[in-house]
């Protein structure tokens, strides 16, 4: 298998919080298909668990650091599965979250990002006003989620991928979306 057929496998969904990510990547599994969560509210609540300050909320740039290596072990284990792997986020979110929080983005996350590729489509889930809403682990406002989409769009452009939005429909309608592209394109 050549290196590109490799990537191909691996198809990122990304976005702000609360588009709907997660309920698609869930809905995907549900159908049989591989996955891959997503690592940032794994460790938020690993770290709220132990009193850590690897949060969004105490520690950026170590939290980034904790996501750059929980994604690297993502990235290699969505390449030990079969068939389609679909990500809950890809390694170029850690490039846009600090890019949002207005820090830099340290070279060794740019290699990650650059090394460990996925599909060159990447679908991006636009901010839904509808169905936004905060938890204990997303305490972004609508507004800072906004920034995130934005923020991801142009990492996932700036790390060569081409990013196309998924449409403000139901979950079914989603996922037709995704994987008929996947079957036009591929």
């Amino acid at each position: 298998m050549t290196d590109e057929a490799a990537t191909d496998r691996l198809v990122v969904i990304t976005g702000g919080p609360g588009a709907g990510k997660t309920t698609m990547i869930e809905a995907l599994a549900a159908r049989g298909h591989a996955v891959r969560p997503e690592a940032g509210r794994a460790i938020i609540r690993d770290q709220q668990a132990i009193g850590g300050r690897g949060l969004p909320w105490a520690d950026r740039v170590l939290f980034a650091e904790l996501m750059l290596s929980a994604d690297l072990r993502s990235h290699a284990q969505g390449q030990e599965q079969e068939g389609l792997v679909f990500f809950d986020r890809g390694l170029p979110d850690i490039a846009g979250y600090l890019a949002l929080c207005g820090l830099p983005v340290p070279e060794h996350v740019d290699r990650a990002a650059a090394r460990f590729r996925y599909r060159r489509t990447v679908f991006i889930a636009p901010p839904w006003p509808e169905i936004f809403s905060q938890d204990a682990e997303r305490r972004q406002d609508l507004a800072e989620a906004e920034r995130t989409h934005d923020a991801m769009v142009a990492s996932y452009a700036r790390h060569g991928y081409d990013p196309i939005p998924l449409p403000l429909a139901s979950v079914e309608a989603r996922i037709a979306f995704v994987l008929g592209h996947l079957a036009g394109s591929g």
